[in-house]
């Protein structure tokens, strides 16, 4: 009977939703500290059909690491393009959109497989990645509050 129950939930289960306005929520300036590392989000304003974003993490004055990011509607779906340290864009396609949260997936990409994005509560953008290293599950995640 359970299955029964999670097979009908799976059909009703409509994909995610393809309009990027619904990102709207992650535009802006956010920062925090984690370990002593300073890192950063900008998001644009959602135009054009894409929202376009920077990461970038600090120590002891430095920069150790960047990224940068577009989310736009292609013809698979909502796909978020990662591209770290200015490599060619890796894509993941959305396969969560909802009110507030975004969860995308590379089942091929080494690691990480998965990217999670959600406001909390607290009015913090929080992001995870997920996926497998050495074998093992690993994950980071990172929480920001908005910046002016």
């Amino acid at each position: 009977m359970l299955n029964a129950v999670f097979a009908l939930a799976f059909l009703l289960a409509s994909p995610p939703s393809t309009d990027v306005s619904t990102l709207s929520w992650m535009s802006g300036r956010w920062a925090g500290t984690q370990d002593g590392t300073e890192s950063e989000e900008f998001w644009t304003d959602v135009r054009g059909g894409t929202i376009l974003g920077m990461h970038r993490d600090t120590k002891g004055g430095k920069t150790t690491g960047y990224e940068f990011f577009r989310i736009e509607a292609v013809p698979e779906g909502l796909t978020f393009f990662a591209s770290p340290q200015g490599r060619p864009p890796t894509p993941f396609r959305a396969i969560e959109n909802g009110k507030g949260r975004i969860v995308f997936e590379n089942k091929e990409h080494d690691f990480p497989t998965r990217i999670l994005y959600w406001l909390g509560a607290d009015g913090k953008l929080h992001a995870k990645i997920e996926g497998m290293l050495q074998g093992k599950p690993a994950s980071e995640e990172w929480s920001w509050s908005r910046r002016p």
